[in-house]
Protein backbone atom coordinates (compact mmCIF):
# COMPACT_ATOMS: atom_id res chain seq x y z
CA UNK A 1 0.00 0.00 0.00
CA UNK A 2 1.15 3.09 -0.20
CA UNK A 3 2.93 4.90 2.49
CA UNK A 4 4.26 7.99 1.16
CA UNK A 5 3.53 11.90 2.62
CA UNK A 6 -0.20 12.80 2.94
CA UNK A 7 -1.76 13.96 -0.15
CA UNK A 8 -5.35 14.45 -0.98
CA UNK A 9 -8.09 12.02 -0.90
CA UNK A 10 -10.93 11.99 -4.18
CA UNK A 11 -14.45 11.66 -3.08
CA UNK A 12 -17.39 10.51 -5.14
CA UNK A 13 -17.41 13.67 -7.15
CA UNK A 14 -14.99 14.13 -10.06
CA UNK A 15 -13.45 17.33 -8.78
CA UNK A 16 -9.55 17.39 -8.73
CA UNK A 17 -6.85 19.61 -6.75
CA UNK A 18 -5.15 21.92 -8.93
CA UNK A 19 -2.54 20.11 -10.59
CA UNK A 20 -0.43 23.22 -10.98
CA UNK A 21 0.48 22.70 -7.09
CA UNK A 22 0.90 18.93 -7.21
CA UNK A 23 4.10 17.54 -6.35
CA UNK A 24 7.32 18.26 -8.07
CA UNK A 25 7.89 14.38 -9.18
CA UNK A 26 3.92 14.47 -10.05
CA UNK A 27 1.68 12.75 -7.56
CA UNK A 28 -1.43 15.31 -6.87
CA UNK A 29 -4.04 12.70 -5.71
CA UNK A 30 -5.20 9.32 -4.44
CA UNK A 31 -8.15 7.21 -4.39
CA UNK A 32 -11.22 8.01 -6.50
CA UNK A 33 -12.26 5.44 -8.97
CA UNK A 34 -11.76 4.83 -12.66
CA UNK A 35 -14.94 5.80 -13.58
CA UNK A 36 -14.62 6.81 -17.71
CA UNK A 37 -16.55 10.30 -16.86
CA UNK A 38 -13.92 10.63 -13.97
CA UNK A 39 -11.00 9.65 -16.04
CA UNK A 40 -11.68 11.75 -19.31
CA UNK A 41 -12.08 14.79 -16.53
CA UNK A 42 -8.22 13.88 -15.30
CA UNK A 43 -6.95 13.99 -19.19
CA UNK A 44 -8.50 17.40 -19.63
CA UNK A 45 -6.80 18.95 -16.77
CA UNK A 46 -3.19 17.42 -17.77
CA UNK A 47 -4.01 14.74 -15.02
CA UNK A 48 -3.41 10.68 -15.43
CA UNK A 49 -3.44 7.91 -13.12
CA UNK A 50 -0.93 5.00 -12.41
CA UNK A 51 -0.38 2.80 -9.76
CA UNK A 52 0.68 -0.62 -9.43
CA UNK A 53 -1.66 -3.85 -8.28
CA UNK A 54 -2.48 -3.48 -4.43
CA UNK A 55 -1.81 0.47 -3.93
CA UNK A 56 -4.64 2.85 -4.31
CA UNK A 57 -5.28 4.93 -7.46
CA UNK A 58 -2.77 7.37 -7.51
CA UNK A 59 -3.15 10.74 -10.16
CA UNK A 60 -0.13 11.97 -11.53
CA UNK A 61 0.71 15.61 -13.13
CA UNK A 62 5.02 15.57 -13.08
CA UNK A 63 6.73 18.42 -14.04
CA UNK A 64 8.17 18.60 -16.54
CA UNK A 65 6.40 17.11 -19.08
CA UNK A 66 7.49 15.45 -21.89
CA UNK A 67 5.82 16.62 -24.80
CA UNK A 68 6.06 15.68 -29.01
CA UNK A 69 5.34 18.80 -31.26
CA UNK A 70 4.21 17.35 -34.41
CA UNK A 71 6.58 18.72 -36.29
CA UNK A 72 9.69 18.31 -34.32
CA UNK A 73 8.80 14.77 -34.72
CA UNK A 74 12.39 13.04 -36.34
CA UNK A 75 12.15 9.98 -38.63
CA UNK A 76 15.49 8.14 -39.30
CA UNK A 77 16.42 6.85 -42.33
CA UNK A 78 15.47 3.51 -42.05
CA UNK A 79 12.43 3.95 -40.31
CA UNK A 80 11.42 6.17 -43.46
CA UNK A 81 12.62 3.44 -45.84
CA UNK A 82 10.34 1.19 -43.95
CA UNK A 83 7.03 3.50 -44.26
CA UNK A 84 7.38 4.03 -47.95
CA UNK A 85 8.02 0.50 -48.82
CA UNK A 86 4.75 -0.13 -46.41
CA UNK A 87 5.44 -3.98 -45.30
CA UNK A 88 3.09 -3.15 -42.95
CA UNK A 89 -0.77 -2.43 -43.11
CA UNK A 90 -2.06 0.61 -40.61
CA UNK A 91 -5.45 0.57 -38.96
CA UNK A 92 -7.05 2.77 -36.58
CA UNK A 93 -9.42 1.42 -33.85
CA UNK A 94 -9.87 -1.67 -35.01
CA UNK A 95 -8.43 -4.11 -32.60
CA UNK A 96 -8.12 -1.10 -29.01
CA UNK A 97 -8.81 -3.87 -26.36
CA UNK A 98 -5.97 -6.22 -27.79
CA UNK A 99 -3.71 -3.19 -28.09
CA UNK A 100 -4.01 -2.03 -24.44
CA UNK A 101 -3.60 -5.92 -23.72
CA UNK A 102 -0.17 -6.30 -25.74
CA UNK A 103 0.95 -2.91 -24.29
CA UNK A 104 0.15 -4.16 -20.41
CA UNK A 105 2.74 -7.21 -21.64
CA UNK A 106 5.55 -4.87 -22.04
CA UNK A 107 8.24 -5.38 -19.61
CA UNK A 108 9.13 -2.24 -17.84
CA UNK A 109 13.03 -1.57 -16.55
CA UNK A 110 12.42 -1.11 -13.00
CA UNK A 111 8.74 -1.73 -12.72
CA UNK A 112 7.21 -5.19 -11.56
CA UNK A 113 4.12 -6.29 -13.52
CA UNK A 114 2.03 -3.67 -15.49
CA UNK A 115 0.01 -1.04 -14.55
CA UNK A 116 -2.61 -1.76 -17.44
CA UNK A 117 -4.57 -3.40 -14.69
CA UNK A 118 -7.65 -5.44 -15.81
CA UNK A 119 -10.20 -2.06 -14.69
CA UNK A 120 -7.75 0.06 -16.52
CA UNK A 121 -8.72 -1.84 -19.73
CA UNK A 122 -11.60 -1.92 -18.62
CA UNK A 123 -11.89 2.10 -17.75
CA UNK A 124 -10.13 2.98 -21.87
CA UNK A 125 -12.29 0.39 -22.94
CA UNK A 126 -15.19 2.26 -22.22
CA UNK A 127 -13.82 5.78 -23.27
CA UNK A 128 -12.84 3.72 -26.82
CA UNK A 129 -16.72 3.09 -27.28
CA UNK A 130 -17.42 6.46 -26.45
CA UNK A 131 -14.76 7.80 -29.10
CA UNK A 132 -12.16 9.36 -26.83
CA UNK A 133 -10.04 6.59 -27.06
CA UNK A 134 -8.08 5.56 -29.54
CA UNK A 135 -5.37 2.82 -31.22
CA UNK A 136 -3.01 2.67 -34.05
CA UNK A 137 -2.37 -0.50 -35.10
CA UNK A 138 0.10 -2.10 -37.24
CA UNK A 139 -0.32 -5.21 -38.62
CA UNK A 140 2.13 -7.43 -40.89
CA UNK A 141 2.02 -8.76 -43.76
CA UNK A 142 0.29 -11.93 -42.79
CA UNK A 143 -2.44 -9.74 -41.44
CA UNK A 144 -1.15 -10.33 -37.56
CA UNK A 145 -0.92 -7.59 -35.13
CA UNK A 146 2.78 -6.63 -35.11
CA UNK A 147 2.93 -3.48 -32.76
CA UNK A 148 0.91 -0.24 -31.83
CA UNK A 149 -0.20 2.78 -29.69
CA UNK A 150 -3.33 3.88 -27.72
CA UNK A 151 -4.14 7.00 -25.96
CA UNK A 152 -6.85 9.53 -25.34
CA UNK A 153 -7.74 12.22 -27.60
CA UNK A 154 -9.97 15.30 -26.69
CA UNK A 155 -9.30 18.36 -28.13
CA UNK A 156 -6.60 19.54 -29.92
CA UNK A 157 -4.28 17.10 -28.01
CA UNK A 158 -3.73 13.28 -28.06
CA UNK A 159 -2.12 11.66 -24.91
CA UNK A 160 -0.02 9.01 -25.60
CA UNK A 161 -0.57 6.05 -23.08
CA UNK A 162 1.90 3.27 -24.31
CA UNK A 163 3.25 1.67 -27.16
CA UNK A 164 4.43 -1.89 -27.94
CA UNK A 165 5.91 -3.71 -30.94
CA UNK A 166 6.36 -7.60 -31.80
CA UNK A 167 8.81 -6.49 -34.54
CA UNK A 168 11.04 -4.37 -34.82
CA UNK A 169 9.70 -0.68 -35.67
CA UNK A 170 6.52 -1.42 -35.44
CA UNK A 171 6.21 0.65 -32.88
CA UNK A 172 7.82 3.29 -34.52
CA UNK A 173 5.61 3.25 -37.53
CA UNK A 174 2.75 3.34 -35.83
CA UNK A 175 3.90 6.88 -33.63
CA UNK A 176 4.74 7.88 -37.28
CA UNK A 177 0.93 7.49 -38.16
CA UNK A 178 -0.44 9.39 -35.32
CA UNK A 179 2.34 12.13 -35.26
CA UNK A 180 0.82 12.63 -39.39
CA UNK A 181 -2.35 12.58 -38.05
CA UNK A 182 -1.69 15.11 -35.34
CA UNK A 183 -0.49 16.99 -38.08
CA UNK A 184 -3.83 16.67 -40.46
CA UNK A 185 -6.01 17.60 -37.74
CA UNK A 186 -4.16 20.49 -36.02
CA UNK A 187 -3.40 18.98 -32.91
CA UNK A 188 -1.00 20.99 -31.09
CA UNK A 189 0.82 17.94 -28.89
CA UNK A 190 1.41 14.01 -28.40
CA UNK A 191 1.89 13.98 -24.52
CA UNK A 192 4.58 11.46 -23.66
CA UNK A 193 4.03 11.98 -19.99
CA UNK A 194 7.24 11.13 -18.51
CA UNK A 195 10.84 11.83 -19.70
CA UNK A 196 12.35 9.05 -21.71
CA UNK A 197 15.18 8.69 -23.09
CA UNK A 198 13.74 6.99 -26.77
CA UNK A 199 11.17 9.40 -27.41
CA UNK A 200 13.35 12.42 -26.49
CA UNK A 201 15.61 10.80 -29.47
CA UNK A 202 12.43 10.99 -31.44
CA UNK A 203 11.98 14.82 -31.29
CA UNK A 204 9.95 14.99 -27.78
CA UNK A 205 10.87 17.59 -25.65
CA UNK A 206 10.36 18.30 -21.99
CA UNK A 207 8.58 20.96 -21.12
CA UNK A 208 7.73 22.54 -17.95
CA UNK A 209 4.64 21.79 -16.31
CA UNK A 210 3.17 25.60 -16.02
CA UNK A 211 3.31 25.63 -19.65
CA UNK A 212 2.07 22.27 -20.28
CA UNK A 213 -1.38 23.16 -18.45
CA UNK A 214 -1.45 26.40 -20.18
CA UNK A 215 -0.98 24.75 -23.96
CA UNK A 216 -3.62 22.10 -22.59
CA UNK A 217 -5.85 24.36 -21.53
CA UNK A 218 -6.13 26.22 -25.25
CA UNK A 219 -6.05 22.57 -26.78
CA UNK A 220 -9.71 22.02 -24.91
CA UNK A 221 -11.69 25.00 -26.47
CA UNK A 222 -11.52 23.13 -30.00
CA UNK A 223 -13.92 19.97 -30.13
CA UNK A 224 -11.03 17.65 -31.69
CA UNK A 225 -12.16 14.98 -33.54
CA UNK A 226 -14.41 12.76 -31.55
CA UNK A 227 -15.90 8.84 -32.83
CA UNK A 228 -14.72 6.07 -33.79
CA UNK A 229 -11.32 6.74 -36.08
CA UNK A 230 -11.29 3.79 -38.49
CA UNK A 231 -13.74 6.64 -40.25
CA UNK A 232 -10.22 8.53 -41.15
CA UNK A 233 -8.46 5.54 -42.69
CA UNK A 234 -8.63 6.72 -45.78
CA UNK A 235 -6.30 9.42 -44.73
CA UNK A 236 -3.36 7.12 -44.27
CA UNK A 237 -3.39 5.89 -47.38
CA UNK A 238 -2.68 9.39 -48.68
CA UNK A 239 0.63 9.67 -46.25
CA UNK A 240 3.53 10.23 -48.12
CA UNK A 241 7.07 9.43 -46.62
Amino acid sequence: MYNGPAIPRLGYDYIFPNPRYAMKEGLLAYGGDLNPDRVLMAYRKGIFPWYNEGDPILWWSPDPRLLLYPNDFKISRSLRKKLRQKRFSVKLDRNFRSVMQQCAKVPRGGQKGSWILPEVVESYSALHDRGFAHSVEVYDEDGELAGGLYGISTGAAFFGESMFTLVPDASKVALAYMVELAKIWDFAFIDCQIPSEHLISLGAVRVERERFLDELEETQATLGVHGNWSEHEHLLEAMSW
